[in-house]
């Protein structure tokens, strides 16, 4: 994603990941715009969070998340696994030297095990991007 990420973040202290973001965001702003010569915003948007209140919506979150450069057509669902910005890869052993831990038991128990969550993943790769292509017609859109 050229203009975004998306992070799945456990809190553990009282505003700490609106910190945490707050903090990487500017940092990394700064280092890109003093590196490039250039002023000004390089994300889409600023930082928006949503609370993950049961274990379906944790799932679907997850799905949503490793689909999203699907979605974006940045790469197509069958080549996923080759997508070096995607922790998709790390679930199934297939990247190494990732610079960010990924916990997958909690996503891998909930889907019943590594190929089902494979599966649960890209089944719905075609269904994600059919959304993707009308969701500016939702009220909460608009």
């Amino acid at each position: 994603m050229a203009n975004h990420f998306h992070l799945i973040l456990k809190q553990i202290e009282a505003g700490g990941i609106q910190q945490f973001l707050a903090n990487l965001q500017n940092g990394y702003v700064k280092y890109f715009n003093l590196l490039h010569t250039r002023k000004g915003p390089l994300f889409q948007s600023s930082f928006r969070a949503v609370h993950i209140e049961t274990d379906e919506q944790f799932l679907h979150t997850t799905r949503y998340v490793h689909l999203n450069p699907s979605t974006a057509y940045i790469v197509s669902p069958d080549n996923l696994m080759s997508y070096r910005w995607s922790s998709f890869p790390d679930y199934f052993g297939e990247k190494s030297g990732s610079i960010v831990e990924v916990s997958k038991r909690d996503v891998l128990s909930l889907a019943g095990g590594l190929s089902r969550y494979r599966s649960f993943v890209l089944d719905q790769a075609d269904y994600q991007r059919e959304l993707d292509k009308i969701k500016h017609l939702t009220l909460e859109n608009t």
